[in-house]
């Protein structure tokens, strides 16, 4: 080894060395967490139609079969996902993983939405503004607006009083 390069490994193994270690460290530790916030998808982006003001986290959409909305100040808790592709069960093999609707299973969630976290929403279905979906729900058919839903599937179980009533 030359002398230049073991005076630069010597330098590495002292306080630079250990800032270097803990730069690293750090970024590391924000690209753990920065997965917890950044959604997933699966199809053409451009189908995703997300309000500036919503919170998704880590949603995984599916836009294979349809659009998404998402409306503005919804929020989602972890492991959300929401999809609007299917395939056809009287296919088999290759032919089942390649034949699915390309349109046709728009899901749009209202203003104010929130999805509790491991919420599965299969479109095609709408979710009303302000409405509340409990953990773990299954969501197969529409949320009137100002409702809680909760289940597999999901049905209501409570409503809420919109503002100034």
């Amino acid at each position: 080894m030359r002398l230049r390069d073991r005076l630069i490994a010597g330098v590495l193994r002292g306080p630079i060395g250990a800032l270097v270690a803990e730069q690293l460290a750090a970024q590391v530790e924000q690209l753990k967490l920065d997965a917890l916030y950044r959604p997933r998808w699966h199809g053409d982006r451009s189908r995703l139609h997300l309000s500036d003001t919503a919170v998704v986290n880590n949603a995984l959409f599916n836009l294979s079969g349809g659009t998404i909305t998402v409306g503005e100040y919804a929020f989602f808790g972890h492991d959300v996902a929401v999809l609007t592709g299917t395939h056809d069960i009287e296919k088999f093999g290759r032919e089942r993983q390649l034949t699915f609707p390309r349109s046709g299973r728009d899901v749009v969630i209202g203003d104010g939405v929130w999805l509790a976290s491991h919420v599965l929403v299969l479109g095609p279905v709408t979710i009303g503004e302000h409405a509340v979906v409990a953990a773990g729900s299954l969501v197969r058919g529409d949320v009137e607006p100002y409702t809680v839903v909760a289940g597999r599937p999901a049905e209501p179980i409570d409503t809420i009083t919109p503002p100034g009533r």
